[in-house]
């Protein structure tokens, strides 16, 4: 049991490592232009308060035996700061204010749950404390393809969520949803579970819809519209939501590029 427990761990990691690293041809193309155009900063740094409130629940004086969500969270956060500080180098003034003062934010959050875990509570309430904190964002990560979701079923077409990121949601969602049953750990297992099934469900609609991918331009156009107007849709649906923005961040961009 233990050793299934380690295995499910790491290829856990693994596949982490692969979301985390996705954005990296978008920040490639922000580099290069030396703007980050319309692109936007928010999903990168919600998905660091995500990333640092799980790697601290994984601490062993928080919880013990979960040494491995803190070696991808700990990796993860750094990879997500450093997008951030790219985008801040890049983005205008009025933007850079904004993620500025959400980057504040963030790391308040994250400084006051570490302080309050460490000073007020202990043994199983510091785990249940930072254990719900980190299931919050964890699940709020994960939800963020949803709008993606509906803008396939809207148009038919897999033009705008990538298989492979789809699959790596699933299978990263599957082992830490195997990793925290194994561990009897629901802070672990609740939170992936969500995201296994939306991963499940991201691959049900692409191969419902594989064979529409690229038709979603020729589908707006033929109602007198253009890309650019469902793209705005998306964004200003996003724009309540700023979980929504971490898929947009992630997958709209990218696509882009490929297309």
């Amino acid at each position: 049991m233990d050793i299934l427990h380690f295995l499910f761990g790491i290829f856990g990691n693994a596949t982490a490592l692969f979301l985390f690293l996705s954005p990296m041809i978008t920040f490639k193309r922000i580099i290069q232009s030396k703007s980050t155009e319309e692109f936007s900063g928010i999903p990168y740094v919600m998905t660091l308060l995500n990333c640092l409130l799980s790697a601290w629940y994984g601490l062993p004086f928080v919880s013990p035996n979960n040494l491995l969500v803190s070696t991808i969270n700990g990796t993860g956060a750094a990879i997500e700061f450093v997008y951030v500080m790219i985008f801040l180098v890049f983005a205008p003034r009025k933007e850079k204010a904004k993620i500025l003062g959400l980057l504040t934010f963030v790391l308040t959050v994250f400084a006051a749950v570490a302080l309050v875990s460490l000073l007020a509570l202990h043994g199983n309430t510091r785990k249940l404390f930072c254990g719900v904190a980190a299931t919050v964002f964890s699940i709020i990560m994960y939800a963020s393809p949803l709008s993606i979701m509906r803008l396939v079923i809207k148009t038919k077409s897999v033009e705008y969520m990538p298989f492979f990121l789809s699959l790596f949601v699933f299978l990263c969602g599957t082992s830490w949803f195997i990793y925290g049953l194994l561990g009897h750990d629901p802070f672990v297992a609740v939170p992936n579970g969500f995201g296994c099934g939306l991963g499940a469900m991201q691959l049900i609609l692409y191969a419902i819809y594989r064979g529409n991918k690229g038709d979603t331009k020729k589908k707006v156009n033929n109602h007198g519209g253009s890309t650019e107007m469902m793209d705005g849709e998306v964004e200003k649906d996003a724009s309540r939501d700023p979980a929504k923005q971490h898929q947009l961040g992630f997958t709209n961009k990218q696509v882009e590029e490929q297309v």
